[in-house]
């Protein structure tokens, strides 16, 4: 393959996608390359489909190799290891858009690999490994129905910008990622500060007719040097086993889609189901070549497609949802706060069969997270974590920590609440909250939106507005589309679209769009987002009738903390030489104490009166001594022209001998000893701040 080259202007910046030079041995290979900013993105198709599965087996990796940044990996193995967090969001902000664009029964084993190898710190690499993910795709071999484009839209001082850089997503009110295709959007994901849904869909728009020409660009690439797809043998189920299938289920299914409690339809799905895959006799007559049954996989395949039609027939023909609601009903919505004893703040979030129990834990700075990204070296003081236990479904299977998914839910989660969080100027905590899911059937990361709000405001954190999330779907079929909020598991599993939104009653704070069809207007976009919004409100009313706001006070468990402001050239001082100084007031006080460059120290302790001892030492050896003032001191050391006395925490004077008393002192010693206390007065502060003090002027 010749090495070829396609450069087109991409914001402020241009896009060159290059193939034919690295890895070519991948099915498709390109590098993608923006600024300073490369990345390599490969893609690899199994000669031989995988045997007895009936789904896709898609893996997508995102690496950043930290030789990008010009930086040695720290730790003791000095190489990258297991993915970061950001990683495996990266690597999920791939997969998703390009998933549902593979044909439906192709079961090769597809892997896309996107490698970081060069990171300007200002160009983000994600958005090339998607880019990448298709054109690599695109040109192999791999039967994949692209190409689609990815941009990233920013509002900068109230105007839409393109792919904004690093540096100017810090400032920007809206960080939002929108693919699209031939078809229309195919994916959004995006976090804002209370962005008002217009302009969401405005932005959406923007980056839609953004994005064209790096459809263009890659259709130019494919139509130059794309190989011909291979063709692969799709797996396909009967036509005649389906309608034996559906002669025998299809009006039990209808059935058992009419029972509203979800544990009572699926146990009348299951026993349906059973029946029809206990007897694969039934099905003799569509045996395939060489085997002397019918495939398990054919009958679940079979099933599958035809509890689809059940459901879409519920919706589209009959106009009503399994359970009974109507398109824009949301499910029954119970709230409770404070409910476990000991935890900082804590609610109890439930909508329908779907619930999250979040705990708020409040820490020091000491418990911040630092992130090591590519872009540099940050400290996160708010974290949100969600789990997802076998047993919120009423499974059993091995829990072995946060898998890709969970890190998903519980990134969108914290997206959706960073834009109401405080500042540490306003609540110098660090902030955890975690989510628990004791029940799913749909939606769980909205859930875990509300219930964490609800615990944050419970725990006293004042935000600055309450935050709810929504799910809205959607049904298609022979040009009809309905619109469904609150999607329940069914409706995610067979429906089209599980687009999340969230945020107050000022605007959007967090949104994410997945697709199992080809594409999405932003007409019906807009229809969306403004469902979600009435049902955000609704939620929002529920929330704010069992706690209107964030309680006044902190937990009596949570650590106190204090931030004082002293003079950055006394920070020596506290200090002290070779910290002497600010260790003895941590044994002392049994405070922990952090002190920034520019003054600020922060003192946490659990009780309030270790942090006021501390907070009296610290103001104590920062004050400066005022003279004819009198103070509290304890002798340090005797002389014999005198004693030297401590009367600030760190800070010395000397009482000479002829202040020691009204009398004449022969002896010091014979007057004061180490460790005495008395008042003293100061009498001088000379100009190498020697003190001198007196102990009979002092009264």
């Amino acid at each position: 393959m010749n090495v070829e080259r396609i450069e087109v202007p991409f914001g402020n910046q241009n896009i060159i996608i290059e193939t034919g030079k690295l890895a070519k041995q991948a099915n498709g290979a390109v590098t993608v390359t923006c600024g300073g900013t490369v990345v390599l993105v490969t893609a690899c198709m199994s000669k031989e489909p995988q045997a007895g599965i009936d789904f896709f087996p898609l893996t997508v990796e995102y690496q950043e190799k930290t030789y990008a940044a010009g930086r040695i990996p720290g730790g003791f193995f000095k190489r990258e290891g297991r993915p970061s967090e950001n990683e495996i969001l990266s690597a999920r902000l791939i997969d998703r858009p390009i998933r549902p664009l593979f044909p439906k029964g192709f079961f090769h084993g597809v892997q896309v690999v996107a490698l970081v190898l060069s990171s300007d710190g200002e160009n983000s690499p994600d958005l090339l490994g998607l880019i990448g993910a298709s054109a690599a795709l695109g040109i192999s071999d791999v039967p994949f129905d692209g190409p689609i484009g990815a941009v990233r839209v920013g509002i900068l001082e109230g105007q839409l910008v393109l792919n904004p850089t690093f540096t100017q997503r810090q400032t920007s009110s809206l960080d939002l990622t929108v693919v699209g295709s031939d078809n229309g959007v195919v994916m959004i994901e995006g976090e804002a500060s209370e962005v008002a849904e217009d302009e969401v869909i405005k932005a959406v728009s923007f980056g839609y007719e953004k994005l064209q020409v790096l459809l263009t660009m890659q259709k130019d690439l494919i139509r130059n040097i794309g190989k011909p797809k291979a063709k692969v043998e799709f797996y396909q189920v009967d036509p005649r086993l389906i309608e034996k299938v559906r002669s025998l289920t299809s009006s039990k299914i209808l059935e058992a889609y009419k029972i509203a409690d979800k544990e009572s339809r699926e146990k009348a799905t299951d026993d349906l189901i059973k029946g029809v895959m206990s007897d694969l006799t039934l099905f003799d007559e569509f045996k395939r070549e060489g085997q002397d049954q019918v495939p398990l996989v054919d009958v679940k395949i079979a099933l599958e497609e035809i509890q689809a039609e059940a459901m879409r027939r519920i919706a589209l023909d009959e106009g009503r949802r399994i359970d009974g609601r109507s398109f824009e009903d949301i499910r029954p919505i119970s709230c409770e706060v404070n409910i476990m004893p000991r935890t900082h703040g804590s609610a109890l979030f439930t909508r329908g069969q779907t619930q999250s129990l979040s705990i708020a834990t409040l820490g020091t700075r000491s418990d911040e997270q630092m992130i090591d990204a590519l872009e540099g070296k940050t400290n996160k003081t708010f974290m949100l974590h969600y789990n997802f236990p076998s047993f919120s479904v009423g499974e059993t299977r091995p829990m072995r920590g946060p898998g890709r998914r969970e890190i998903g839910h519980g990134a969108l989660a914290e997206k959706s609440l960073w834009p109401v969080m405080p500042s540490k100027e306003v609540f110098p905590y660090t902030i955890r909250v975690v989510s628990e899911i004791l029940e799913s059937n749909g939606s769980s990361s909205m859930a875990t939106v509300c219930a964490a709000t609800l615990c944050l405001m419970d725990a006293g954190v004042p935000i600055k507005d309450p935050v709810a999330g929504i799910s809205v779907g959607l049904i298609t079929g022979d040009k009809k589309a309905v619109l469904i909020t609150d999607i329940m598991g069914l409706e995610d599993h067979f429906g089209d679209m599980d687009f999340k939104v969230a945020g107050s009653r000022k605007g959007v704070t967090a949104i994410q769009l997945d697709l199992k069809i080809r594409g999405i207007s932003i007409e019906l976009l807009a229809q969306a987002i403004a469902q979600s919004k009435r049902a955000r409100f609704q939620i929002l009313d529920k929330m704010h009738a069992v706690l209107p706001s964030s309680r006044e006070k902190v937990s009596e468990y949570a650590p106190k903390i204090v931030e004082l402001h002293i003079d950055p050239s006394k920070i020596g001082e506290v200090i002290g030489p070779g910290g002497r100084i600010i260790k003895k007031i941590i044994a002392e006080t049994e405070a922990a104490i952090d002190i920034e460059d520019d003054g600020t120290i922060f003192i946490s302790s659990p009780s309030q009166a270790s942090c006021d001892k501390a907070i009296e030492f610290i103001r104590g050896i920062t004050e400066d001594p005022e003279v004819g003032r009198i103070y509290d001191a304890v002798v340090k050391k005797v002389t014999n022209f005198g004693a030297f006395c401590e009367f600030l925490p760190g800070r010395e004077g000397l009482v000479h001998v002829s202040e020691l008393s009204d009398k004449f002192v022969k002896d010091v010693e014979s007057v004061v000893k180490v460790g005495d206390k008395f008042k003293v007065k100061i009498l001088k502060v000379d100009e190498q701040n020697r003190v001198n003090l007196s102990k009979k002027q002092a009264g």
